[in-house]
């Protein structure tokens, strides 16, 4: 686990591109939620997405220790690569960024606009990580993995932000991935010593962590088909889970209908735009409503980079 002294100074990295995000509480939310909840906006990020923090932490170790390091190469659904598309041009090391057909046209254009060379393989985020290590071995690129010590480290510092500046926080819904965001979050929370629960979140189409949780051991699914695609992972990282099987409270069950709901109500009730992934945490506390009633909450709003015929659909129903 991380030691404060360890997300500090990866918060001194991740300040030299990025300012701290605003964590507010808004009343309309209060309202519909009936406690108090105060959210983290990591959708103002230069990337548009939590990731970016743990992309310029990895990045800087890699320049620092690998000064012939040739390039890098990354499997991702969109955010991840963004992060390591504008932490690898800052430091001047090529990227490649592999991502599944079918991808997300925004998250593309945003990584090829970074600087990165974007490749298309495989139906999912699972296939498209296996096409990476392919590439990786055939051009000689250093293989990013989506889960790492150091992207930890980066993406801890948005917990750190939070839990500094919101007011002693009962729980905190963190959607998951592959689990940087959730890690990084109970290590903060650890290394400050604060008794808030940490609550994971992820789609019930896409369900491998929360089947994992409950079995104590990694349980992987045949298909992650949700419209959360930052969330969309078939096979959890055994690390990751580890961390989450000491340190979460519990892990709940979002539908794509839910994560909906809840994309309309950050529209509503704050005019913020979210992605899937990013709703996933007020879709849960939205589910749990009763459980949570006046209490105070944190929600993680992980990333706002949804394609706007998607978005559009989901604001047109309901």
């Amino acid at each position: 686990m991380l030691s404060l002294t360890d997300v500090e100074d990866a918060a001194a990295i991740v300040q030299t591109a990025m300012p701290p995000t605003a964590q507010y509480a808004w009343p309309l939310l209060a309202k519909r939620t009936r406690c108090e909840v105060w959210v983290k906006h990591e959708n103002h990020t230069p990337t548009g997405a939590f990731k970016v923090r743990g992309g310029l932490v990895y990045m800087d170790r890699a320049k620092r220790e690998q000064p012939g390091l040739k390039g890098v190469i990354s499997a991702t659904r969109g955010n991840h690569g963004q992060s390591i598309a504008l932490a690898a041009g800052k430091v001047g090391i090529p990227a490649t960024i592999v991502v599944p057909h079918g991808n997300s046209v925004e998250k593309n254009a945003a990584m090829k606009a970074f600087g990165a060379e974007l490749v298309e393989a495989g139906h999912d985020f699972d296939a498209a990580k296996e096409a990476a290590l392919r590439l990786a071995e055939e051009r000689g690129l250093a293989m990013v993995p989506s889960f790492h010590r150091d992207l930890v480290r980066g993406v801890a510092t948005y917990a750190l932000e939070l839990f500094r500046a919101a007011p002693a926080l009962d729980t905190v819904y963190v959607p998951i991935g592959l689990g940087s965001g959730i890690c990084g979050t109970i290590a903060v929370r650890d290394a400050l010593g604060l008794p808030t629960k940490v609550v994971g979140v992820v789609s019930t189409e896409a369900a491998a962590y929360a089947l994992s949780f409950a079995a104590g051991k990694v349980v992987a699914t045949n298909s992650a088909d949700t419209m959360a695609d930052g969330m969309a992972v078939r096979g959890p990282d055994a690390e990751a889970l580890d961390i989450i099987l000491k340190g979460a409270d519990r892990i709940v069950q979002v539908s794509d209908a839910e994560i909906g709901t809840a994309m309309r109500a950050y529209y509503e009730d704050a005019h913020q735009l979210t992605e899937g992934a990013g709703a996933a945490a007020l879709a849960a506390l939205l589910q749990e409503r009763e459980r949570m009633n006046g209490k105070r909450v944190g929600l993680v709003l992980s990333g706002g980079n949804i394609d706007r015929p998607v978005y559009l659909r989901v604001l047109g129903a309901g």
